[in-house]
């Protein structure tokens, strides 16, 4: 039988009540194990509340994903402060390495969708190096811009013929949450995973923050600083949302359920 997960809802947002990343591996694998229906899971963090208040179809796409991970720091201590005490970030970078080295062992198979092929050729690379039981059934790079029909049908046929577990999906949000969205329920089976910036962790490019900026979630700050140009903008206007929209909340102001 499977565990269910509480959620605490923050802005409107459902965030699964977790407290370990081995918590969150198994719980995925025993869904695998007892069903071979597809499903998503969804990484949450400042970015993706704010665009769920201001889009509702995101919202819909996080309220009926199977987890919706608390990725961001901030979710956590929203959530604490809201008298949840058992809820720990869920990193998703960290998750998705932690879960590369946890297959080993029990033959989950990988696939990875999105990137660049620099990065990729990283990821396979390093997962020959440090994790060499890993079992990698595929990976596709798929274009930077919208993709055509037939395109996409090309995609889920491979995706389909490897037969993966996890599929990692790297196309940044909210984009990859809508892609994952429309696209899961023609899967064979397996989970999709929409992992943002963790392929470019793992391979390298992106390096993590300290603990004590990750512990003051701070690690917004350490990021902008290796990609000023791409994220200044997001970062103001987000973050500067998310503590407005927190204060109406909190005031009682605004409802956002």
């Amino acid at each position: 039988m499977l565990e269910t997960v509480d959620r605490i809802s923050i802005l409107g947002s459902p965030v699964s009540v977790v407290d370990s990343y081995r918590k969150v591996y198994d719980i995925i694998v025993k869904k695998l194990q007892s069903d071979n229906s597809p499903f998503y899971i969804t990484v949450n963090n400042v970015h993706t509340v704010v665009t769920a208040v201001k889009d509702n179809h995101y919202n819909k796409i996080i309220r009926n994903s199977f987890l919706a991970l608390p990725d961001g720091k901030p979710l956590t201590v929203v959530a604490k402060l809201k008298g949840v005490k058992n809820i720990s970030r869920i990193f998703g970078p960290t998750f998705f390495e932690k879960s590369i080295d946890w297959s080993q062992k029990d033959g989950i198979k990988h696939f990875f969708f999105g990137g660049d092929k620099i990065t990729q050729e990283k990821i396979l690379r390093k997962i020959s190096e440090s994790f060499p039981a890993c079992n990698v059934a595929g990976n596709i790079i798929p274009p930077f811009r919208k993709f055509t029909e037939e395109e996409n049908n090309k995609f889920l046929k491979v995706i389909n013929n490897s037969a993966p577990d996890f599929i990692w999906v790297a196309l940044g949000a909210p984009k990859q949450e809508k892609w994952i969205y429309e696209n899961y329920s023609k899967l064979n089976k397996g989970v999709m995973i929409g992992i943002g910036a963790g392929f470019d962790y793992f391979a390298g490019n992106l390096k993590h923050a300290p603990h004590w900026m990750k512990n003051f979630s701070l690690e917004w700050l350490y990021r902008l600083i290796q990609e000023p140009k791409r994220l200044w903008k997001r970062y103001l206007i987000t973050n500067s949302l998310f503590l407005w929209y927190i204060a109406l909340d909190f005031l009682r102001l605004r409802k956002f359920d």
